[in-house]
């Protein structure tokens, strides 16, 4: 058994998933904090359709864990907020059919906004080993008819297990009114956090974090599995530094090499041409996510990023790539391959994670060396073990822990459809205390 929660929570693996309408009302809400002697604050209220997603440059991105970039929210305010401190932030809410469930726990505290899933960090009693266990009401499932993809995303966290990137499922199981996953606890902080700190990082240190992601999305590839939302934030770091790569929320099982899909979904920052043309998609557009991704690590922000969405939208579909000077001819090859607007002459349209293997900028890497982790990571988080909490925000330390876990009064189990989740319990070889 477990014990209660131990003391400590972990936001592990965060659980963002959009899906993003072809139409749809814009609603703004912006945040600002500018540094001074003295803290003057004002909030108005008023009707707006811009829409913006996150800081530029001067402006760099939001706290961590506070405020996120992409929320669903029903409503048609646009709130701004400014207060006289040396933290320039900006939060901006898209009033599409998007959602971002930004979840995260840490110790005894939840950040549990309404339905949305959490995650607790326990201790089995059996081995002191510490694990993050991610819940989900059943309700919330079913009324957003999202059996399947709770289904698909446990399918592949089954098929993850073997990789050492990826994000490892040890035990999933249910109760009358919840859904459980037991994952690998993971504390070295999330790759969105170290860039809020430090902006951009060297090319060096680039190169190894975008090896070691394409590692991962190559094997989920070899299973015929598009993970369609790559973005720092479902990109973490272990105690040693290397990457772990979490939420499979928006995962596509059955893709081969030459199928395509054509759910309209993924973050907004990180959307390929393809995808916002609502044109089937295959594989390759990974490779763009990778992309944009290797492009936020080398020059801070993502590219053709704007304040204003459509002018992002429109930068994605039309604009040449903008790369400013100082930067390796290498990595610039890179990602114009990687960031090429037409799939089908993207980097990896046609050997897939092979052609991104053999690009000039992964020359250095041995990868076979980092498969293994023989590689030395170019940062070390210097986590001190389960209970150091440096890299996950206070804000969501002092929360308090829901009275259970495991049961919602006003939940009718017999509403659950208990054939709707036939088969999701699990427990790993390994693993066998259940």
């Amino acid at each position: 058994m477990y014990t209660h929660i131990h003391t400590q929570m972990h936001a592990h693996t965060h659980r963002c998933k959009h899906y993003i309408a072809g139409t749809h009302t814009h609603t703004h809400t912006h945040t600002h904090t500018h540094t001074h002697t003295h803290t003057h604050t004002h909030t108005h209220t008023h009707p707006h359709t811009h829409t913006d997603a996150r800081t530029d440059e001067h402006t760099r991105k939001l706290v961590w864990s506070g405020t996120h970039r992409h929320v669903h929210i029903q409503t048609h305010t646009h709130t701004h907020t400014h207060t006289h401190t040396h933290t320039h932030t900006h939060t901006h809410t898209h009033g599409c059919s998007q959602e971002r469930l930004r979840w995260r726990r840490l110790d005894n505290a939840v950040c549990h906004h309404g339905s949305r899933p959490f995650v607790l960090l326990a201790k089995l009693k059996a081995d002191n080993k510490f694990y993050a266990i991610k819940v989900l009401q059943k309700k919330v499932i079913l009324k957003k008819k999202e059996q399947k993809n709770i289904m698909a995303e446990r399918n592949v966290l089954l098929k993850s297990l073997t990789h050492p990137f990826l994000v490892g499922l040890h035990y999933s199981f249910q109760t009358p009114e919840k859904l459980y996953f037991v994952l690998d606890y993971v504390n070295g902080g999330e790759l969105f956090f170290h860039l809020q700190r430090e902006r951009c990082f060297s090319e060096p240190r680039a190169r190894f974090y975008a090896a070691e992601v394409a590692s991962a999305i190559g094997y989920l590839h070899s299973l015929n599995i598009v993970y369609r939302d790559l973005k720092p934030e479902n990109i973490l770091l272990d105690a040693q530094g290397h990457v772990v790569l979490t939420d499979f929320g928006l995962c596509k099982e059955g893709i081969e090499a030459e199928s395509t899909t054509s759910t309209f979904c993924g973050t907004p920052e990180y959307l390929a041409p393809e995808v916002l043309r609502k044109q089937p998609y295959d594989r390759t557009v990974d490779w763009w996510c990778l992309g944009a991704v290797l492009y936020e690590m080398i020059y801070s922000l993502p590219p053709f990023y704007s304040r204003d969405i459509s002018e992002m939208y429109d930068g994605i579909l039309h604009k040449p790539l903008p790369l400013r000077p100082g930067k390796s001819e290498a990595v610039c090859s890179l990602l114009v391959g990687l960031l090429q607007k037409d799939q089908n002459r993207r980097l990896g349209a046609i050997a897939d994670f092979l052609e991104i293997k053999n690009h000039v900028f992964f020359s250095p890497i041995n990868w076979d060396d980092l498969y293994h982790k023989r590689i030395t990571p170019p940062y070390n988080p210097n986590v001190k073990g389960p209970a150091d909490t440096q890299h996950i925000d206070p804000e969501f330390t002092r929360e308090m822990v829901p009275s259970s876990v495991s049961r919602t009064p006003e939940f009718n189990a017999s509403t659950s459809s208990n054939n709707a989740f036939n088969g999701f319990s699990f427990v790993s070889n390994e693993d066998s205390f259940l």
